[in-house]
């Protein structure tokens, strides 16, 4: 069954399926302008999920074929998987933020075996036992497709701080890295359709949940060595948007809600803790798939399945990164897989 929902204001959202994921769903905005509607962001690449789509939106009294254009929050593939198809479908621009764009771009020029090769290279850099980084290596081998190795380029860049080109509406690009690189959130500069206190609404993407902590992990690029802080990325992002005082959050998984300072302050807190308890785990010289599997997790680390285990590495690293930058942690030296311990 579709499921559509009216906020008001001439902002409408689909509920578009993501396959085999424990997030159900990703809400697909769909804001009404002078010249058709605009959908931020479009759903994983997946025929059922473009069947929901297209009858979420003629539930919305709308149709693809009417898009005038598709912002994308980020290059996920559950956010951007079915851009290319609303644009064959429709003509549509799509806009994204370049960092953003570069990965896309990236992607679709490196063969999935080379992404392989680089995972099992990093994962056994972090000091993943041979049998999680065994499969990595076989795959290399074999002709596979990986989600988001063929996503559409987009046709505009998303600049942070301008208003979209969206007519008779007043968008404005928050740049919000962490989540990826080039991550924005989208404030609507209008006044609440139900008179709620703050400024506006404002589409969050995976920035801002209002009951889950998006996933902060390492920016994966196989051609650049920078070593990044998404991490430090996010959390300046956070307050960023903590100070724009939006009436209501319309986030893209989950449901909106309404106190996005408090929310912000949630999650500064949450993260602030979370390195404080890792400083005590790094009592002791700690590879980065050590301390994964001593952190905290929804659920216990045997039960965490292959491919979770992968990021939950990734989100260690991130932290790491993070203690390592403020002179709280350091690499123990000679240490292969390097290990590290705090200060």
């Amino acid at each position: 069954m579709v499921k559509t929902f009216d906020h008001g204001g001439g902002t409408l959202s689909v509920q578009v399926p993501i396959p085999d994921n424990p997030l159900g769903y990703t809400l697909v905005y769909v804001v009404d302008t002078d010249r058709g509607p605009v959908l931020v962001d479009t759903g994983w690449d997946d025929p059922a999920s473009w069947d929901t789509l297209a009858a979420g939106l003629a539930d919305c009294g709308t149709s693809v074929a009417d898009v005038y254009g598709v912002v994308v929050t980020h290059h996920h593939p559950d956010h951007h998987g079915l851009s290319g198809q609303v644009r064959e479908a429709s003509g549509a621009w799509v806009a994204m933020h370049a960092a953003d764009a570069a990965i896309v771009r990236r992607a679709q020029r490196t063969r999935p075996e080379r992404w392989y090769a680089y995972m099992a290279d990093k994962l056994t850099a972090a000091g993943a036992p041979e049998e999680h980084v065994a499969p990595l290596r076989a795959a290399r081998s074999r002709r596979r497709t990986l989600p988001g190795l063929s996503s559409a380029l987009p046709d505009r860049e998303i600049v942070p701080g301008e208003l979209l080109g969206l007519p008779g509406r007043r968008l404005r690009a928050i740049w919000t890295p962490g989540h990826t690189p080039g991550h924005v959130c989208l404030h609507l500069e209008e006044k609440h359709p139900a008179g709620l206190p703050g400024h506006g609404r404002l589409f969050s993407g995976d920035h801002l949940l209002p009951e889950i902590t998006p996933h902060i992990g390492l920016y994966e690029d196989p051609d650049d060595a920078t070593v990044s802080d998404p991490l430090g990325d996010y959390l300046d992002s956070l307050e960023r948007v903590g100070r724009l005082a939006a009436a209501e959050v319309l986030p893209a998984h989950q449901h909106s809600f309404t106190d996005a300072p408090g929310r912000v302050r949630e999650l500064l807190a949450h993260h602030e803790q979370r390195l404080t308890g890792l400083l005590t785990l790094l009592s002791e010289p700690l590879t980065p798939w050590q301390l994964a599997e001593r952190m905290e997790w929804n659920r216990p680390w045997p039960e965490i399945p292959y491919g979770s285990r992968t990021i939950a590495v990734s989100e260690a690293e991130a932290h790491l990164r993070r203690l390592v930058k403020l002179g709280r942690a350091e690499p123990v030296p000679g240490s292969d897989p390097v290990a590290y311990v705090a200060l």
